[in-house]
């Protein structure tokens, strides 16, 4: 990973102050995925990263909704599968749910009861951790379906808000820094 690609990678986050609620510098990925060239250049990252860790996972799992932006990409460079963990409310069938405590509420994710199976070796990928509330609770429900989390991956993480120490013992990557 070069410091040419990062910066690369950096220049297409567009940060907008005062959003969703005032006091918040939101950090938008839009541009990164509307530049082929830098999308590009981010998967190629997260894929080298990954077969370096990782040389045998079993399924990408991403999180509603811009883990869904990224991670079937992902998924299919190194050729596994792809499950969703969503909204609450929004998968058929039956499903495995839990509740979390975000910075401005509270929430719900689900996985679909049949999406990993017990043994096999998932990562989870979003955009962003902030607080880690969220990643924590997709690592949960695949931990009841006694799958093995390898790792929570993000393109951004924003330090001040130290959300990879609530995933604990989790491994945990980012390419992007924020203070």
């Amino acid at each position: 990973m070069s410091e040419e690609q990062l910066r690369r990678l950096r220049d297409c986050v567009r940060p907008f102050p005062d959003f969703p609620v005032p006091g918040v510098l939101f950090r938008d990925i839009s541009p990164l995925l509307k530049d082929p060239a830098a999308f590009r250049t981010l998967i190629d990252l997260l894929e080298d990263h990954l077969r370096v860790s990782h040389p045998k996972i079993d399924f990408i799992a991403g999180l509603d909704s811009r883990g869904f932006l990224i991670g079937p990409s992902l998924a299919q460079r190194l050729g596994v599968g792809f499950v969703v963990i969503r909204k609450k409310g929004k998968l058929p069938g039956p499903t495995e749910s839990i509740s979390y405590a975000l910075e401005y509420g509270k929430a719900e994710l689900e996985i679909q009861s049949d999406a990993v199976e017990a043994g096999q070796k998932v990562v989870i990928v979003d955009d962003l951790l902030a607080t880690g509330g969220t990643m924590y609770a997709a690592c949960e429900l695949v931990k009841r379906l006694k799958a093995e989390v390898l790792e929570c991956l993000v393109i951004i993480e924003l330090k001040l808000l130290k959300g990879s120490e609530k995933l604990k013992s989790i491994p945990f990557y980012s390419l992007l820094q924020y203070d």
